[in-house]
């Protein structure tokens, strides 16, 4: 398997101590997507979308564990029922707002992410595909959004 990146994302978030968990805790939080200018032409008709899926790589995460503690949580967690990105494969997904698409560089709202994060995918987000109305959210059904920040657990040291 080869993976390469397709562009940079660019946020005021330089260090995970303070970077919003998720994009709807990410009120007032822009960034920009840098697309690689080889990318470009592939943007053609995402500006008639409302928010876009961004997929990237966890470039500064620490080495994955398989049983974590998780932000917003005190117990440990198989990783996988966790959005943490210490991962056998840190991949991760944020449905950011997009705001204007300007040649090759995404305006984007609601942003979660670190500063110089390596971008691999965009797809739109698309209610039809992406909403499913659930009754059980696992642990985080116990959890408030009150612990709506990151800190450095999960950082390379």
């Amino acid at each position: 398997m080869h993976i390469e990146p397709i562009g940079v994302i660019r946020t005021p978030f330089r260090q995970a101590a303070g970077t919003p968990l998720q994009p709807s805790m990410a009120q007032g939080a822009e960034g920009t997507v840098e697309v690689f200018a080889e990318y470009a032409a592939g943007l053609k008709d995402l500006e008639e979308f409302e928010r876009i899926w961004l997929i990237y790589w966890f470039h500064r995460a620490a080495p994955a564990e398989l049983v974590v503690q998780p932000y917003m949580d005190s117990e440990l967690r198989g990783v996988f029922a966790t959005r943490a990105p210490s991962r056998p494969n840190p991949i991760g997904m944020s449905a950011v707002k997009l705001l204007s698409v300007e040649g090759a560089l995404l305006r984007v709202a609601e942003i979660d992410i670190l500063d110089g994060t390596p971008l691999v995918d965009i797809k739109p987000y698309a209610p039809l595909f992406d909403h499913y109305p659930v009754r059980r959210c696992g642990w985080l059904d116990r959890r408030s959004r009150r612990d709506a920040l990151a800190d450095d657990r999960f950082q390379e040291p």
